[in-house]
């Protein structure tokens, strides 16, 4: 890295100047329900994306991570809803290794939260009324699939599309098999609070016997 990066890098203000209050004793018994809180405070603040999310996951060949969208967050559960085809490469990660972490991360609110947990495939219907839910643009680039390892050329790439936005039009309640809902039932989840001073305040509800245990962390 050359002196002159290093020093832009170090230059770029991490955070606004004024950053929201958190109290830890404050805060509701469930993850779910204080996560959907930050969540709206992150959109009402114009943070772009809010709901995306990075998924990591692991499988035989090592660790993997991705931006994906959050669908929804089930309270009555503490699990996060994903979604992506089971023959991606998280998808078979999470079939293979069913457990994954997701992080959320609001710069303009100086927030983040970790989510870890086991993984859950949804039923075949839930999935499908996921995919269903989509615009049909996107359905139309989702049954594009991934026909050969690399792209030849962006040629090869708009004929298959081509095909499949023929293939939505044809039949709208069209789904591919591989299509998946995943939910990510927490056992540990991280709410991170940034402070100007490094004094970071952190919280961790973990499960404990069947319970929320809430514990304060080092910043």
């Amino acid at each position: 890295m050359s002196d002159d990066l290093r020093a832009r890098l170090r230059a770029i203000p991490p955070f606004p100047a004024e950053l929201p209050s958190f109290e830890p004793g404050a805060t509701p018994e469930s993850p779910g329900v204080l996560f959907v809180d930050w969540f709206e405070q992150a959109a009402s603040a114009g943070v772009l994306a809010a709901q995306a999310g990075v998924l990591a996951t692991n499988d035989e060949t090592g660790p993997s991570a991705r931006v994906l969208t959050l669908k929804d967050v089930d309270i009555a559960t503490d699990a996060w809803e994903v979604a992506t085809p089971a023959d991606s490469r998280p998808g078979s990660a999470m079939t293979t290794t069913p457990r994954a972490a997701l992080t959320f991360f609001w710069p303009a609110l100086g927030r983040q939260v970790r989510i870890e947990g086991r993984v859950v495939r949804a039923s075949t219907e839930e999935s499908a009324a996921d995919f269903l839910a989509r615009p049909a643009s996107a359905r139309a680039v989702s049954l594009v699939g991934r026909p050969t390892p690399t792209l030849t050329d962006d040629a090869a790439y708009e004929g298959a599309l081509a095909a499949s936005s023929q293939r939505v039009i044809a039949d709208p309640t069209l789904v591919p098999e591989s299509w998946a809902l995943w939910r990510i039932v927490a056992d540990s989840v991280e709410f991170w609070q940034a402070s100007h001073g490094r004094a970071h305040t952190r919280l961790r509800y973990r499960r404990a016997d069947g319970d929320w245990a809430r514990e304060r962390l080092w910043p």
